[in-house]
C-alpha cells in the first residue's frame, strides 16, 4: 500500500451542487432559493434568531463609552531607561524620536516617564509627562527633565517653527473673541 493507492470511502465525496443551470436539473430558475425577496438575493445573511426568545444582544445591557479625547500614551520606567544607557542604546540625551524608535511607537503617541527603579547616570530626558518620583530621581542623578507639548505628528504640521522647537513650544489656547456689536 502506498499513498497513490489511497482513496476516500465510497459515498464520502459528493459532487458540488450546481444550481441555476436550467430547469431540467431541478435547481434552475431560482436556484433553490425560492421566489423573490431578501433571502433570494446575494449577500443575504440570516440575523441572529433565537426562536422567539429575546436575543442575547437585547438581553445584555449597553455599557461603556469611548472618550473622544483619548490620547495613546506609552509609559517608560527609569529601570528601562537605565538599561538602555548600560546597553549603549542612548548616551547622554533621550529625545522623543529616541523614545519612538526604542518603544516602536507611532508618531501620534505621547510618552510618560514613570519613577519605577533608579537612574545611575546623568541624562537629559524629553517627554510629554513625568511622574513626580521620576522627576525627583532624574534630578537626583544629575539629569534634567524637558517637557514636550506636541506629538511628532503635531510638530510636523507646525510650519512657522523648526521641528525641535515645535515639539517643545506649548500649544496656543483658542480664545473666543467677542463679536463686534452692529448696533449704533
Amino acid at each position: 500500500m502506498d499513498l497513490s493507492s489511497l482513496r476516500p470511502a465510497k459515498g464520502a465525496v459528493k459532487n458540488k451542487k450546481r444550481v441555476g443551470r436550467g430547469q431540467g436539473s431541478g435547481n434552475g430558475t431560482t436556484a433553490g432559493k425560492g421566489n423573490n425577496g431578501q433571502q433570494s438575493r446575494s449577500g443575504y445573511k440570516r440575523p441572529i434568531i433565537e426562536g422567539g426568545q429575546v436575543p442575547v444582544y437585547r438581553r445584555l445591557p449597553k455599557f461603556g463609552f469611548t472618550p473622544l479625547d483619548k490620547k495613546p500614551v506609552n509609559t517608560v520606567n527609569l529601570t528601562q531607561i537605565d538599561k538602555w544607557i548600560q546597553d549603549g542604546l542612548v548616551e547622554n540625551e533621550i529625545t522623543i524620536l529616541d523614545l519612538k524608535s526604542l518603544l516602536h511607537a507611532s508618531n501620534a503617541d505621547y510618552f510618560k516617564i514613570l519613577g519605577n527603579g533608579e537612574l545611575t547616570s546623568a541624562i537629559t530626558i524629553t517627554a510629554h509627562a513625568f511622574s513626580k518620583s521620576a522627576e525627583e530621581k532624574i534630578a537626583a542623578a544629575g539629569g534634567t527633565v524637558v517637557k514636550a507639548f506636541r506629538t511628532l505628528e503635531e510638530a510636523s504640521k507646525v510650519r512657522d517653527l523648526p521641528f525641535e522647537e515645535a515639539l517643545l513650544k506649548p500649544k496656543a489656547k483658542l480664545v473666543k473673541r467677542a463679536k463686534k456689536s452692529t448696533k449704533p
